[in-house]
């Protein structure tokens, strides 16, 4: 018998914090799961840790060589049997109860197409920078055009990352899952396209934690992510499904800079945070 939720789990040299990420997983109070890990043909200490797992719900793969990101977060989700799948990266958290709250809201409904909660950051040592981040104006349920125009409005990404998003199998099979032409706005992208099939529900609950790490996006890398952000909040404004007013795509762009900003100010605060506990720092 199929499980009811499929959490796939891509790590590429991801020794550093995978136990505790498959941990979140395991630890979930809804329980009618399977958890997929596809090692990405790694050469830390990251085979070595998928060993220590003995949990029968947990399920691990390998690539003989490495893969280009979207493509192993396709590669994962193609090997999931539940009808509903979430993606966590190697280094995110699931909160306790997230599995339980997003499955009875998404399983409950078949018109909906995409379900986020809101999600923490968190640096190294998931320690929080700040709570219950994203969805604002977007708690609840919503149609697809709704959504569509407050992605555009806000410049960013306010549905957030993988880790806090819940969807159906068959409509990723659909859009044909994650597009490798796009490198920063991978995910947005995807929900983007999943939206054309039903409608979203945004979680007021912090179900998740995404970790931000002194690596964190160099300079080049963010003046990169928002570049292709702005390209794709462009393209989507103008798709004929959306006929997304004028208006919006100007609130957009004006506020596509304070986004990028805000982003920024998260990530120097973990790498500050992280300096400070640093051996001599």
């Amino acid at each position: 018998m199929s499980p009811s939720v499929s959490v796939c789990i891509p790590a590429y040299q991801a020794g550093e914090y995978l136990a505790a990420t498959i941990n979140s997983v395991l630890r979930q109070t809804f329980e009618d799961f399977e958890l997929l890990v596809l090692d990405n043909a790694s050469t830390d200490a990251t085979p070595d840790i998928l060993r220590g797992f003995t949990d029968p719900r947990l399920r691990v793969l390998r690539n003989p060589e490495v893969l280009p990101v979207a493509a192993n977060w396709n590669r994962v989700i193609s090997k999931s049997a539940a009808p509903l799948v979430k993606l966590v990266c190697a280094d995110d958290l699931l909160h306790p109860r997230c599995l339980e709250r997003q499955h009875a809201v998404l399983a409950g409904d078949r018109s909906l197409a995409l379900v986020c909660s809101r999600r923490d950051l968190v640096n190294e040592q998931a320690r929080p920078i700040a709570r219950n981040r994203g969805l604002r104006g977007l708690l609840g349920r919503h149609d697809s055009r709704t959504v569509i125009r407050k992605i555009v409005r806000h410049g960013g990404n306010p549905l957030g990352e993988p880790a806090g998003a819940l969807f159906r199998r068959e409509h990723f099979d659909a859009v044909g899952g994650f597009d490798g032409r796009w490198r920063f706005p991978l995910d947005l992208h995807l929900w983007i396209r999943l939206l054309e099939h039903g409608d979203f529900y945004g979680m007021p609950e912090s179900l998740a934690a995404f970790r931000i790490g002194r690596g964190s996006l160099s300079a080049q890398a963010q003046r990169a992510e928002y570049a292709e952000q702005r390209s794709l909040t462009e393209r989507t404004a103008t798709a004929p499904q959306w006929t997304v007013p004028r208006v919006d795509r100007m609130v957009g762009a004006a506020r596509a800079p304070g986004a990028r900003l805000r982003r920024q100010a998260a990530f120097l605060l973990a790498r500050r945070q992280a300096e400070h506990r640093a051996p001599g720092g």
